[in-house]
């Protein structure tokens, strides 16, 4: 007589799919000054610098011309569409009347504009595989800042899985973005290079 546990096979069954929330779990705490991020699956653990805190506090005084403070996000998880994709966006501003979703996460159908500063160890993923994501995803405006080569570049007019629209300068010329959802020009001229 063969005695088969049921509890234990479906337990294994369910334990071959991996969650966001599953993955996010296996990696708290996390280590004071990091950020995480899941990207297609993997998982990215950052140091925050100061150049690249001071171009976000940067950026989100200025989208405080246009956004509350409640509409204005940084590092916090927001999942993304495809194969476990939870970001972490350095800023995110969100449309007026945003609302959580079941899970008390923010929905990325609800961005408006995301900016990213770029590390020298996850760049990759922010001209990569987070830029096709957020087009993919619909985000309006996509702001990539190089603070290493001193360049920034805007993506606009998300179609598929790519953006349309693409421009990029040096640090010192605005961002014209008065004609995108956020309707305003961000100055660059006093971002640090690193």
């Amino acid at each position: 007589m063969t005695v088969v546990d049921t509890d234990r096979i479906e337990m294994a069954e369910e334990s071959d799919e991996r969650t966001l929330d599953m993955m996010f779990e296996w990696l708290e705490p996390t280590p004071e000054g990091f950020k995480v991020e899941i990207v297609e699956g993997n998982v990215y653990m950052s140091p925050q610098r100061d150049t690249h805190w001071e171009i976000i506090f940067d950026i989100v005084e200025q989208l405080r011309a246009a956004y509350s403070r409640k509409q204005l996000k940084s590092d916090v998880r927001i999942d993304f569409p495809g194969r476990l994709n939870g970001f972490a966006s350095d800023v995110v501003a969100l449309t007026e009347g945003a609302a959580k979703d079941e899970k008390g996460r923010w929905r990325y159908q609800d961005i408006e504009f995301i900016a990213e500063v770029i590390s020298k160890d996850t760049a990759a993923n922010d001209y990569g595989s987070k830029k096709a994501t957020y087009a993919t995803a619909g985000v309006p405006v996509y702001l990539i800042v190089d603070p290493y080569k001193g360049t920034w570049h805007l993506h606009t007019l998300p179609k598929d899985d790519e953006y349309r629209g693409a421009v990029g300068f040096d640090f010192g010329t605005p961002i014209d973005l008065t004609d995108t959802p956020v309707g305003l020009v961000l100055k660059t001229d006093a971002f640090p290079r690193d």
